[in-house]
């Protein structure tokens, strides 16, 4: 069986060489090939099914993730993830979200950098980086895109109190499905950072799935509470070979191996 590739995304704008940024043309470009080269672009759903057992998966696929809900992912990646029928789900960090909400929302007419736009988010103006819901239901009522819970606000999960842990956790599940209507069982963890009392406390949250920003990829069997996912450079020949390795089942373990030493 071929192992899925979960696919890590922060910004998508045109600051070229910024940090953990994918230039629009880069982005199109990826997402045209696997369009083209007849990969399946997986739900969470999908993807939690496929670990099971459940889903039997005929064609390579991979499972693509947003952290964060930078702004950006709708002016860039959006129309990308339209044009080509793409699958997606982004981790949301709710309280930024509802502090994006709040007044009239309006879009900026310049994008900020990765630095910048987190001293905007530090500075409380959130709605000039941040999506907001009225965008999020938009892009939600598409049926590409899903959202779930990067927490309330985006603490490292493994330093917090178990009454911390519950207020981050649960009550940034509760926020999105009061918001959206539907399920959320699906949690990242900000900036990689969890311990075995974060886990215990998400389970209790009611999460089944848990995405970490360990390297590897899924199999069927994998473990539902340790989701590794692959850092995606701005690169389309870099994407194209990445691919093509980590969707073989020798091809990905032996590279994930030498990729360890």
């Amino acid at each position: 069986m071929r192992p899925v590739p979960v696919l890590m995304y922060h910004h998508v704008n045109p600051h070229k060489g910024d940090m953990i940024t994918i230039s629009p043309e880069i982005f199109d470009g990826q997402m045209r090939y696997l369009a083209e080269s007849g990969y399946r672009t997986l739900t969470l759903d999908e993807l939690a099914s496929y670990i099971t057992g459940e889903l039997i998966l005929e064609q390579k696929a991979v499972a693509i993730t947003f952290d964060d809900g930078w702004l950006d992912n709708y002016l860039f990646a959006w129309p990308v993830i339209e044009k080509y029928g793409i699958k997606a789900a982004v981790f949301v960090v709710t309280d930024w979200v509802e502090k994006a909400s709040e007044g009239k929302s309006s879009i900026p007419e310049a994008v900020p950098t990765h630095s910048e736009s987190k001293d905007l988010v530090a500075g409380g103006l959130c709605s000039q980086v941040i999506l907001n819901w009225e965008i999020i239901a938009k892009m939600a009522g598409s049926g590409l895109v899903n959202f779930y819970s990067h927490s309330r606000s985006h603490p490292e999960c493994d330093s917090l109190s178990p009454a911390a842990l519950t207020d981050e956790l649960a009550g940034s599940r509760s926020v999105i499905e009061e918001r959206l209507k539907r399920p959320c069982p699906y949690l990242c963890w900000p900036k990689g950072k969890y311990s075995n009392l974060a886990v215990s406390a998400a389970r209790d949250a009611g999460y089944k799935t848990l995405f970490t920003t360990k390297a590897g990829v899924v199999t069927a069997g994998s473990d539902p509470l340790a989701i590794s996912r692959i850092v995606v450079k701005d690169s389309i020949p870099w994407f194209k070979k990445r691919l093509n390795i980590y969707t073989g089942p020798l091809l990905s373990k032996l590279y994930l191996l030498i990729k360890k030493k």
